[in-house]
């Protein structure tokens, strides 16, 4: 793997990962030295994570990185709406069957603990988007909704993991998977915008209320 590919991948986990904090300057000094590469390839890198809206390269010769703010939720999950119902028709039109019943059969065993603990939710619906993704064979969907989950990986983090919301974020999550097996475009895209204005509005709440977490846990679904 070339440097630069790698200080990109180290850099872009810590920044999702909330490692590397909104705001952080990432000194070419010190990231070099961190890294164990040179200045070049750690430029490169910090260019491809300006492109993603990661890093912002305009406050000097060091980039930093940027903000993730409650106010624009609201846009964020316009978009994410918009992108994630069409993927949600798409899956539903072309999707392979036993794929998708054996996510069923996940949701529907899915064990107490998945709701008491959020890494197994998490996981779930990570397999899940994955199915989603082979699923509507369409490239240019999925470099959009790639760029997507970059952001909304980082907006996770600004609320508690409610285990309430948990459980009902599975209910809803099953519904989409049952949708997907029916072959019904119309429902898996409108079961999608439910769970999507759901967790808006349980995100919103949640920092509205004061409800934050430090930038070293887990947030809504």
């Amino acid at each position: 793997m070339r440097a630069s590919d790698r200080a990109y991948d180290v850099l872009k986990e810590d920044i999702l990962q909330w490692r590397l904090v909104p705001g952080t300057v990432l000194g070419e000094t010190e990231q070099s030295e961190r890294l164990g590469i040179s200045r070049t390839p750690l430029r490169e890198a910090i260019t491809r994570l300006a492109a993603e809206g990661l890093v912002d390269t305009q406050r000097g010769r060091a980039g930093v990185v940027t903000d993730v703010s409650p106010a624009n939720l609201p846009e964020l999950f316009e978009l994410r709406e918009a992108l994630e119902t069409q993927a949600a028709r798409l899956a539903a039109r072309r999707r392979d069957a036993a794929t998708f019943e054996q996510l069923r059969e996940d949701f529907l065993s899915a064990p107490a603990s998945l709701v008491d603990g959020a890494s197994g939710y998490y996981e779930l619906v990570a397999r899940l988007d994955a199915a989603i993704d082979v699923a509507i064979a369409n490239p240019f969907l999925l470099a959009s909704l790639a760029g997507l989950r970059n952001h909304l990986a980082r907006v996770r983090r600004l609320a508690q993991d409610n285990p309430s919301r948990l459980a009902e974020s599975v209910s809803e999550h099953l519904l989409i998977v049952q949708a997907i097996l029916d072959r019904d475009e119309m429902l898996a895209a409108q079961a999608t915008a439910v769970h999507l204005r759901k967790s808006l509005a349980n995100l919103l709440d949640a920092v509205a209320t004061g409800d934050a977490v430090s930038n070293s846990t887990k947030g809504t679904p």
